[in-house]
């Protein structure tokens, strides 16, 4: 196979947000238009986005088609994944021990996924471009009970399936929005009812989805699986397979959790020839240093959004 070199590029967690919401920080619009410029310049054969592409998807259709129309314009084929804040967080039947949250009533549902696929298509999906493989799909419905995972099961299946039976004479990446693991594929399941283990529940697959996630992509001959949500850039290697925690444009966090973590914010480039497909980190050109804005951060009780704090009505 002869391949001329070419690039595509990751980029992940923008989460601009909007003015006629209960809550917008403008420095997370600016940097997602810094990234924005920085792609369209490059050029790439494609994108790919690895979830929260709004700032409040699950309550604001909107938010999501705005930036369908901004990803439109910048006339690049993208290929995107949901994250929590477009298709809700994974599912608990009980709650944590944060106050102000309510985590068993911010889990994907069956109108969240087909709200954001009636906007950016199906949650699932796979295609080769030249010599690279690239599937993904919403890991927060797995352990849902929704029948929409019994469907992404199916479908995962019969990837296995197809991606196992073919030579393996193509890269392979597979796209989460949330870690597979914090530290070891041997960790324990954490337990969101601890305090002190709540985080890493927050951030990772859990544990029973884990291990059939990690048999899928080992059968799979996945070179890389990159996944967002945790906004903190952190490299690990099990079975061999690449698992890249990947940087957000919005705003770092998590940046304690390992001490080579790296919470500078900016994307992913992927340079692809006949032998090596190599990743190297692209900074923001500009870090935004506005701090005005207004309302809450995290997941806020619905009592806790005041909308007539919006700066547009």
């Amino acid at each position: 196979m002869n391949i001329q070199p070419w690039h595509f590029v990751y980029v992940t967690d923008m989460q601009p947000g909007s003015p006629k919401s209960y809550r917008f920080k403008p420095a997370f619009l600016d940097n997602w238009n810094t990234a924005r410029e920085q792609i369209v310049e490059m050029h790439p054969e494609f994108i790919l986005i690895g979830g929260d592409i709004a700032r409040d998807g699950t309550l604001h259709t909107w938010e999501l088609e705005e930036m369908k129309r901004d990803f439109d314009s910048m006339n690049i084929p993208y290929y995107a994944v949901p994250g929590n804040m477009d298709a809700g967080n994974k599912f608990t039947a009980v709650e944590g021990p944060r106050t102000n949250r309510r985590d068993t009533q911010i889990c994907v549902t069956s109108e969240l996924i087909q709200t954001y696929e009636s906007v950016f298509g199906s949650h699932a999906w796979s295609f080769t471009h030249k010599n690279v493989r690239v599937s993904g799909f919403c890991d927060m419905l797995l352990g849902s009970g929704l029948p929409e995972e019994q469907h992404l099961k199916a479908w995962l299946e019969s990837q296995r399936s197809e991606q196992a039976d073919n030579p393996n004479n193509e890269h392979r990446i597979w796209l989460m929005h949330y870690a597979l693991f914090a530290d070891s594929i041997d960790e324990p399941a954490w337990d969101i009812t601890k305090d002190e283990e709540y985080i890493e529940w927050y951030f990772t697959v859990d544990h029973n989805h884990r291990d059939w996630l990690f048999e899928l992509f080992r059968d799979t001959h996945t070179e890389r699986v990159i996944t967002g949500h945790i906004h903190c850039r952190k490299d690990h290697v099990a079975g061999g397979i690449h698992f890249d925690l990947a940087p957000g444009t919005a705003f770092s966090q998590w940046d304690d959790r390992w001490p080579d973590g790296d919470p500078t914010l900016g994307f992913y480039r992927f340079d692809v020839d006949d032998t090596e497909m190599k990743r190297t980190f692209v900074p923001l050109a500009k870090v935004s240093a506005r701090t005005d804005g207004y309302g809450p951060g995290g997941h806020p009780t619905e009592e806790m959004r005041d909308y007539s704090l919006a700066w547009e009505k």
